[in-house]
This record gives C-alpha cells, sequence and structure tokens, in this order.
C-alpha cells in the first residue's frame, strides 16, 4: 500500500535519486512532477510547487496544484502524482492530473493506487469529476483510468502523437 505526501525539503535526496532514474532510463519526462524533470535545485521546486497550492501564490500562468510523491512501505518514493484544480486553455486536453511511476517500481500497481487516492482527494475539495489524457500508445496508463472508472471521451494530437481524453466522476469514489 502507497502513501501520498506532499513534497518538503527532508525528500530532497529521494527526489534526486527518484528523478535520476528516469534520466538514466533515457526518459527526460516525469508527468505530474509540475517539471521536478526541467528545475536544476529542488529547493526551486519545492517552493514552486508549495506556491501553486493556494489561489493566492500560484504561478498565474499555471492553476492551482497539490502535487505528491508516492511512498511505498520502505518509506521510498515510487511516484508523483498531481492534481490540477481546475483546467486553464493550455490544460484543456492534458487533463486535471498527472502521474509518474519510477520505472524500477512499473506494474506492480502503484499507478492505480495513486490515482485512486487522487480521486479521493478531489473528491474531498469538491471536485466531481477528473479528465485525464494519454497517449494511445501507453497501455499501462489506459488500464490505470479504466481501472479507476475512466469513460473515453474524445481523441487529440499533440506533437504527433494520438492521445485520448478520459473522464472519471469523482461521486462513486466519495464513498469508498
Amino acid at each position: 500500500m502507497i502513501t501520498l505526501k506532499r513534497p518538503t525539503e527532508e525528500y530532497e535526496a529521494e527526489a534526486a535519486a527518484f528523478k535520476q532514474e528516469f534520466f538514466d532510463r533515457g526518459e527526460s519526462t516525469i508527468n505530474g512532477s509540475e517539471l521536478l524533470d526541467r528545475m536544476d535545485s529542488y529547493e526551486e521546486w519545492l517552493k514552486s510547487v508549495t506556491d501553486n497550492t493556494s489561489a493566492d501564490t500560484v504561478n498565474p500562468s499555471w492553476v492551482v496544484t497539490d502535487t505528491y510523491f508516492a511512498f511505498d512501505n520502505q518509506d521510498r518514493i515510487v511516484g508523483i502524482i498531481d492534481l490540477r484544480h481546475e483546467l486553464n486553455d493550455f490544460l484543456r486536453d492534458f487533463g486535471n492530473c498527472g502521474y509518474s511511476v519510477r520505472p524500477s517500481e512499473r506494474r506492480k500497481g502503484y499507478a492505480t493506487q495513486m490515482l485512486a487516492l487522487i480521486l479521493k482527494r478531489a473528491g474531498e475539495i469538491g471536485m466531481d469529476r477528473l479528465q485525464l489524457s494519454v497517449e494511445r500508445a501507453n497501455e499501462p496508463s489506459v488500464k490505470t483510468i479504466t481501472k479507476n472508472g475512466g469513460i473515453y471521451e474524445r481523441s487529440f494530437t499533440f506533437e504527433g502523437e494520438e492521445a485520448d481524453v478520459y473522464r472519471i466522476d469523482i461521486v462513486s469514489h466519495k464513498q469508498g
């Protein structure tokens, strides 16, 4: 079972190892990380992530977002997930949530657990649905979304990649 925890200073070394594992595997993008993959300074990233949790301090070009590390029972970061409280024009196709699982920890059900926990959080803050997008070729993520009640809505193309948009109604997750 995993737990979601907001990033803090104490997770800097573990976050660096998490990030490096993606790079070591030739992956340059960490979905759902609020640009952890592009920032050189954990301190700057942490400030940005923290600022974006409040309407009073959110970056004007972004939306209020909760970002969480997913920890396993050994207190190791196995994933990262974010919850965007609303969608702006840029996020219209991408949706309310992004997530990534550490390469060495994939295919263990962590993404499914992470999404289930974020759906619960979304319900707690009053959201009634989540929109997610996924590259059509990313079968594990499609399965994660459908296991959590995702319903196909539409398709779009981004940077030459076919992607699908799914909706998850949160009403059914509020009781769980």
